[in-house]
């Protein structure tokens, strides 16, 4: 077993081949060799949130979903805004987390892959909905990276070596995050 840190990368996108999953990916194609990250899929399977059925036994993909964000040290977003705010898949994504301690104290980031001047209520709904779990955000890790549809090549990744630098970074931040009890402690 790996001593590497993993961070589960969370695609807030159900349109496939997003440009919030190709940030994701293309995080994959560049992640330090320090790291190992895991790409989660699947959002579309999720029930739709009811306290009633947060019980054990869990829906079998929330067991998944909440197996591998117990698993991973670190968990990077990358969503689109919808309306103003998260899209509702993954607000119910998030919403599946709260009733469980698997994101509490864990350091999460985010990528907003919006173009400039957009998608802060994405982010804003972010921040309050992790706040409500518990989980630790990673301020320096958390990036806006605008990416156009023409940016992202066949392959589902971005080839741009300036965007490829910043989730290289991104990453990194993530993980060296990993063990530390706040941002605080590296100041």
């Amino acid at each position: 077993m790996s001593t590497l840190p993993l961070i589960l990368l969370l695609p807030g996108s159900l349109r496939t081949g997003s440009s919030n999953e190709s940030v994701l990916h293309t995080a994959q194609a560049v992640a330090p060799s320090q790291v190992r990250t895991v790409f989660y899929d699947g959002l579309a399977e999720l029930p739709h949130f009811n306290p009633d059925d947060d019980t054990d036994p869990l829906p079998a993909p929330v067991a998944e979903l909440r197996a591998a964000i117990s698993e991973a040290a670190a968990v990077l977003i990358c969503t689109p805004e919808y309306a103003g705010t998260l899209p509702g898949s993954f607000k119910n994504l998030l919403d599946w987390t709260v009733g469980g301690t698997e994101i509490c104290d864990k350091p999460v980031a985010w990528v907003n892959a919006a173009a400039p001047g957009r998608g802060q209520g994405a982010e804003a709904t972010l921040r309050t909905v992790l706040g409500y779990t518990g989980a630790d955000i990673v301020e320096s890790a958390c990036a806006k990276i605008p990416v156009a549809r023409q940016m992202v090549g066949a392959d589902g990744c971005i080839a741009d070596p300036g965007v490829r630098d910043q989730l290289s970074k991104v990453l990194g931040l993530l993980a060296g995050f990993h063990g530390r009890t706040s941002e605080l402690d590296q100041a």
